[in-house]
Order: C-alpha cells, then sequence, then structure tokens
C-alpha cells in the first residue's frame, strides 16, 4: 500500500476508536504511528502532540496533520486529516439522526455514563504518561507543577503559559540546559 492510502487508513482506525477527544487518543495515537509503524519516536509524537494544543483547531486533527505530514509532506498532513475525521463525520451523522429518538431511554443514558468514566480513565492514563516522560527531572517538574497551579488556580490563559514556558525553553537551551 501506498503511504497515503497507509495513512489515510491509520488515521481513520485511530479516528474510529478516538473517543473523548485528543487526550484520550494519545495511547492508541502512540501504539500505532510509535509502535506498530515506526513513523515517529514517542518524543516526536509528544512534541506534535503540544504543537496541536498550542495552534488553533483540535487537538487530535492537528497532532494527525504533524504525523502525516512528517510522512508525505503537504499531501500527507491532509490526508492523514481526513483519514482522522472521515469516522467522527459519519458517527456524528448516524447519532444525531438516532438520538434524539432514543436518548430519553434510561439504558442509553448508563451507556453514555459508562462512556463518560472510561474516557476520564484514558485522559488520566495519557496525563500520567506525559508527566512520567516529560517531567523526568527537579526543573521539569517545578515547571509542571507550576503550569498546573498557574492553569488550575490562577486561571492564566493557557496560550501564555505556552509560549512562556517556549521563551523560558529556549533561554534554557542558549544557557546549556538542555537536559535539565
Amino acid at each position: 500500500m501506498n503511504i497515503l492510502g497507509d495513512l489515510y487508513i491509520t488515521f481513520a482506525k485511530i479516528g474510529l476508536f478516538t473517543f473523548g477527544g485528543g487526550y484520550a487518543m494519545l495511547p492508541l495515537l502512540e501504539r500505532e504511528v510509535v509502535d506498530n509503524k515506526k513513523w515517529a519516536t514517542r518524543d516526536e509524537i509528544l512534541d506534535y502532540y503540544a504543537i496541536g494544543q498550542s495552534t488553533p483547531g483540535i487537538i487530535a486533527v492537528n497532532t494527525a496533520t504533524f504525523c502525516g505530514y512528517s510522512q508525505a509532506g503537504d499531501l500527507g498532513g491532509i490526508v492523514a486529516s481526513l483519514g482522522f475525521i472521515t469516522p467522527s463525520i459519519i458517527i456524528i451523522l448516524i447519532i444525531a439522526n438516532f438520538l434524539k429518538n432514543f436518548s430519553h431511554l434510561s439504558f442509553i443514558q448508563h451507556a453514555f455514563a459508562g462512556i463518560r468514566v472510561g474516557v476520564s480513565a484514558l485522559v488520566f492514563y495519557s496525563v500520567l504518561k506525559m508527566i512520567k516522560s516529560n517531567a523526568n527531572t527537579p526543573l521539569k517538574f517545578v515547571i509542571f507543577l507550576l503550569t498546573f497551579a498557574a492553569v488550575a488556580f490562577l486561571s492564566i490563559s493557557p496560550v501564555v503559559i505556552v509560549i512562556a514556558i517556549g521563551v523560558f525553553g529556549i533561554l534554557l537551551g542558549n544557557r546549556g540546559g538542555k537536559n535539565a
């Protein structure tokens, strides 16, 4: 199979099983793109993910775009993004047609409650993996804690935080603190 077809099918598969948004997708994305396809390293996926969070749009689609671009340029980015969103569009259309007729049923409400709990667990797992692989030195852990406090308790915009930490990283890198 050519790379464009492989990108489309891989990201369609990821998109089909990604419930709960971009954070829930990280374990599946890592398994497919890093372990199975060897298109990127774990660090590269985390970089794509970080950039995807700080650029406009949906994190998961942005990440798919970066992965596709890394494999096949502009067209690869477009194909990977289309692959990722195709299942969502189909599922949303199906759900929209049927949900209005069945949303009052208790088993449907319980199913969605269960899905929300499962997605929360997937998000939590992704966060733990990101902390373990990124906040792995005392300085990085302090940055993690300060960032969390700034967002959770001080309501500082994530955009401001990403820019500030990016500048801090550049300054630290220029001082020879690459592995700080």
